[in-house]
């Protein structure tokens, strides 16, 4: 079961030796379903930011959303385990299913064609419940979002991280070592200051940087087309230049990401004809060709 304590292992005879068998044996299971899963995955795309309200899990989602609408089978796993907001941005409510009762695996909530989501949100009673973990509870977790789901054969597992260089992303680097980051900023320095370390982060872990998007770049004024920079322009691909990472584009501020976020619809899915859409798909087509 998704999270079991493994407190279980003490009862019975045989006192502490029996149960770090036991809890070793558990973990050893484990990381063989893991490795099973993750040999069904072609390509995993790691999602980072260095500080949080940069569109992060925004990119995630429509990246998802782009891949499974080229026809690629992919899956969304979500490990912002104390504020998910994927479930939100996909109209999720429901709970997950059980795929599997016999070998305890739960089902990715499918939530278009090509296209499976796993998050904390769907696993919990009280949506407003809040998260008090530890990084063992929450490195736990994450492991048997990889280990104890159903993801079948995947061409792309897209993964949502937090903000920062905690827990979480130190659990993905070491859980998922072939996954390849993509790190996402906006254009002020307040926000590339934070970006640095994540570069930082991915070169100490060794996870290799596909490149740096830039989200809410500039856009044409709706009345008189002049380009108006709300965070300034251009610092995502001034660091890019500078530490030598690709620079997959920028995307356009647009109001409405927030509206079809909030109303369970990505705008790769409610606005496909969009700017911000158009402008998303180079970023896409840079990312598979660099794969």
């Amino acid at each position: 079961m998704i999270h079991k304590s493994v407190s279980d292992a003490k009862k019975g005879a045989g006192g502490c030796g029996s149960a770090q068998a036991n809890h070793h044996m558990q973990q050893q299971q484990q990381n063989e379903m893991m490795n099973k899963a993750l040999k069904k995955i072609k390509t995993k795309l790691f999602v980072l930011s260095g500080k949080g309200g940069v569109g992060k899990s925004s990119i995630a989602s429509n990246l998802a959303v782009s891949l499974a609408g080229k026809g690629f089978k992919t899956g969304l796993m979500d490990v912002d385990l104390h504020g998910p907001s994927i479930a939100q941005m996909f109209g999720i409510t429901e709970l997950l299913d059980m795929a599997s009762e016999e070998k305890q695996l739960l089902a990715p909530k499918k939530v278009m064609d090509n296209l499976s989501v796993v998050t904390i949100q769907a696993l919990m009673q009280d949506k407003d419940q809040a998260v008090i973990w530890r990084g063992p509870a929450k490195t736990g977790m994450i492991n048997q979002f990889i280990a104890n789901v159903d993801w079948g054969e995947l061409d792309f597992l897209v993964i949502d991280a937090p903000p920062g260089t905690g827990d979480e992303p130190i659990s993905v680097a070491q859980a998922i070592p072939d996954a390849q980051g993509i790190i996402v900023t906006t254009p002020q320095e307040v926000a590339l200051a934070d970006i640095r370390k994540s570069i930082s982060f991915c070169k100490t872990v060794k996870l290799k940087t596909i490149g740096i998007v830039e989200n809410m770049g500039a856009f044409k004024c709706p009345h008189c087309d002049e380009p108006i920079e709300l965070f300034s322009s251009g610092g995502g691909k001034a660091t890019a230049e500078k530490f030598g990472l690709n620079f997959l584009g920028s995307i356009p501020f647009d109001l409405n990401v927030v509206k079809s976020g909030d109303g369970g619809r990505p705008m790769m899915m409610q606005e496909p004809d969009s700017e911000f859409a158009k402008n998303f798909e180079k970023i896409v087509s840079n990312i598979t060709k660099q794969i």
